[in-house]
């Protein structure tokens, strides 16, 4: 019952890969071996070539077989099919018996031998193979042939895998991938233009800079010592091109001959070698059980006894029968297989020798950096000359002056975002490389970028020193112009408390890098690393959520969440646990599908940020407008005006109301000795006045018994008005009293 479990969960997995459209996977109905490897030391018969192809449209099977025997002998054949780690057929037969007669083989002639031509396979044991068979890509299957003596000796045994010519590692997923990318740069820079470089702008998630990690940490998942599935290894080859490796043969030849002239050994590891005469065998880097990339559910309970046609040469005497089609033969496709693990069978599945590793990554960033010094360059150009002949927009001023800071700028990002990925390849150099020049090389330039990433830590960390202790807070570095343009690619994206998080995340991505380079080979201790690693930084982010927009912190998080169930998946591919190979393969399509459903998500979310940076208003150009128009409103308010008090924001208003200018009159007179001032009538203090009249002189008397009629003022010299006192020396004291 577990067996007939097991069978169905990855009968599921399969069904679900052959279900992926043809235009990825393709639609021929062909298996093939590619490339063998002789699993027996010292057989007294050794094979040297070893080509099978069946066509499941015709039912034929075209084979070139080739190898060297001690001696004329009689052998009995063992022919075994294993697919995902088990058994799924075997078969004993002897190649002189008349039901299974094989002549090429009965008996093994001595000296060289080669045998090719076409077999048929009866309709019944055609119709057992699953369709399934022909549509599902990239998975492990090993077909062996042992031949053994009559009396049960071990002469001879040779291994190769099976394919349907159908994978993962396909040219149009890298392609969409990097659309994706190129999307989330465009929309990084409109959206910066949209803000027009107002300092404190954040740009929406996921960034250039999130998508390119994400797809460094797919592809350097694919580069443990682990025994991946095949169907996974080739997957995860697709995203490559983000670290910085892409195949290219003219590249890798003048990398061998840089090589050759500086110490390095091209026997066995060169650019022509590995295209033309291995087929990669991927191991953990310790075991020697070979996985190989194949398929074989099928040939159960098939043999391969119809002889149809025939050609055989026997020590340089050839001879055939039938319809022979042995030139139509795969011989060109002879390769013997090596075996890789790790970085370097992540690398060479890119036909790109893994002692090139390091050059290749030197030579395309070089590349990248021309391109780019280039593109600022001529744009300069046209600038100057559209200045010659007219004028151009004040917005491309600033470009105008500063375009070689800009030059600076997108030069350090581009470290910034591959510095884990550049530690990772110069100690793979330092411990692997062959060439004295290229790890000089690899030493210079890891130093160089380390100490770049130094001096702007040092200098943020300064300058936050500084405005912290002249504002009480690290604000300038957001608020300040200048210090935004120059260095606001280390932390722009995150909340003013949290902008020293970038170091974290550089140390982050050293700790990566050194932890898969320097574990190369051991695939457990790689996988632990990484897997307390990446909790680490998640830990930090659940705890910080750093990022100024909320959709950045919860997509960071996601993409955080997603990279640890990757390193717990990839768990499962270390040899030392001894997982099952059908756990594995089924493993190798849930991580597969968790990826793809994540980069899918990606790129839908920078769609939606190019609608909303396109149709939305820019919110710094609202609010300078809404500034513009307070300052219309406020020249024509009269303070009778409704505005002034009902539809007016004080706290607004008192922004832009200017102070005044005028003063209050004084409520006593700066000189005593003057005459006394009016009382306003409009209820204040109005300006000294020259009127010598009283204080009271229109007040009533109090004598008098008629209060209806008020009497005749008093003398002004005998009258009851009170008066200051005249301190003149000249006047007599009496003056004035009652």
């Amino acid at each position: 019952m577990r067996t007939a479990s097991r069978s169905s969960n990855i009968l599921s997995s399969l069904f679900f890969l052959s279900a992926l459209p043809s235009v990825v996977l393709g639609d021929s109905q062909i298996l093939s071996t590619a490339g063998f490897t002789n699993c027996l030391n010292n057989g007294s018969i050794n094979v040297t070539q070893m080509n099978v192809v069946y066509n499941h449209a015709t039912n034929a099977i075209d084979f070139d077989v080739a190898g060297t025997s001690a001696s004329e002998q009689k052998v009995n054949a063992t022919l075994t099919f294993t697919a995902y780690g088990k058994q799924v057929y075997s078969k004993d037969f002897d190649p002189c018996d008349p039901s299974t007669l094989v002549q090429q083989l009965c008996p093994i002639p001595a000296g060289q031998f080669a045998a090719s031509g076409q077999q048929t396979i009866p309709g019944e044991f055609a119709k057992q193979i699953p369709a399934i068979a022909f549509n599902v890509p990239d998975l492990d299957g090993v077909g062996k042939v042992e031949l053994k003596s009559q009396d049960g000796q071990d002469l001879a045994c040779v291994q190769s895998n099976l394919g349907n010519g159908k994978t993962m590692q396909n040219v149009a997923v890298p392609i969409v991938a990097a659309a994706i990318a190129g999307a989330a740069l465009l929309v990084s820079a409109l959206s910066a233009l949209a803000s027009g470089g107002h300092p404190g702008s954040a740009n929406p998630s996921p960034t250039f800079t999130e998508t390119m990690g994400w797809f460094q940490s797919m592809a350097l998942n694919g580069m443990l010592s682990v025994n991946y599935p095949s169907v996974y290894q080739s997957f995860s080859t697709n995203f490559a091109f983000s670290t910085g490796l892409i195949p290219w043969g003219q590249m890798q030849t003048s990398i061998d001959n840089f090589r050759n002239k500086t110490g390095g050994n091209l026997t066995d590891d060169n650019y022509q070698f590995l295209r033309n005469n291995v087929t990669l065998v991927q191991t953990d880097g310790q075991s020697t059980n070979i996985t190989k990339r194949g398929i074989d559910l099928f040939l159960e309970k098939t043999v391969l006894f119809v002889r149809d046609s025939i050609s055989t040469n026997v020590n340089g005497s050839s001879e055939g029968t039938g319809n022979g089609t042995g030139n139509n033969s795969t011989s060109g496709n002879n390769k013997e297989s090596l075996l890789v693990h790790g970085i370097q069978g992540y690398v060479e599945e890119l036909t790109i020798p893994q002692a090139n590793t390091f050059m290749t990554v030197l030579l395309i960033f070089a590349i990248v950096i021309a391109g780019i010094t280039v593109g600022i360059l001529l744009f300069k150009v046209i600038l100057e000359t559209w200045a010659l002949f007219g004028s151009f927009p004040k917005k491309l001023q600033g470009f105008r002056k500063r375009y070689w800071w800009l030059l600076a700028k997108t030069i350090t990002n581009l470290i910034l975002l591959l510095y884990g990925t550049w530690t990772l390849y110069c100690v793979y150099q330092f411990t692997n490389g062959d060439s004295w020049a290229a790890k000089v090389l690899a030493g210079v330039t890891l130093a160089a970028f380390t100490a770049i990433l130094a001096f702007f830590t040092w200098r943020i960390w300064s300058l936050a020193h500084k405005f912290r202790r002249a504002e009480g807070d690290t604000s300038a570095l957001f608020d300040d112009k200048e210090t935004w343009r120059k260095y606001s690619l280390f932390y722009e994206n995150y909340k003013r408390g949290y902008w020293w998080l970038f170091v974290p995340a550089i140390v982050y991505m050293f700790a990566r890098g050194c932890v898969i380079a320097g574990g190369d080979g051991h695939g457990l201790a790689q996988s632990v690393g990484q897997l307390v690693i990446e909790s680490l930084m998640l830990i930090l982010l659940l705890w910080s959520r750093p990022y100024s927009l909320k959709s950045g912190n919860w997509i960071n998080i996601v993409i955080q969440v997603v990279r640890i169930l990757s390193v717990v998946c990839i768990l499962v591919f270390v040899e030392e646990l001894g997982i099952a190979q059908t756990t594995k393969a089924i493993t190798g399509v849930i991580l597969i599908v968790m990826q793809s459903v994540l980069t899918g998500l990606l790129g839908i979310l920078i769609a939606v940020n190019a609608i909303v940076t396109c149709c939305r208003e820019n919110p710094h150009r609202r609010k300078r407008k809404e500034a513009e128009k307070l300052h219309r409103d406020l020249d024509t308010l009269t303070p009778l005006d409704a505005r002034n008090s009902l539809l007016m924001d004080p706290t607004e208003a008192k922004k832009f109301i200017p102070a005044p200018t005028t003063t209050k009159s004084p409520l006593v007179s700066p000189n005593p000795m003057a005459a006394p001032s009016n009382f306003s009538r409009k209820g204040g203090y109005g300006p000294v006045a020259q009127d010598q009249h009283g204080l009271m002189s229109d007040a009533a008397p109090m004598g008098g018994h008629d209060r209806s009629v008020s009497p005749a003022p008093w003398d002004e010299e005998v009258g009851r008005e009170p008066k200051l006192p005249d301190l003149d020396a000249d006047t007599s004291y009496h003056r004035g009293r009652w």
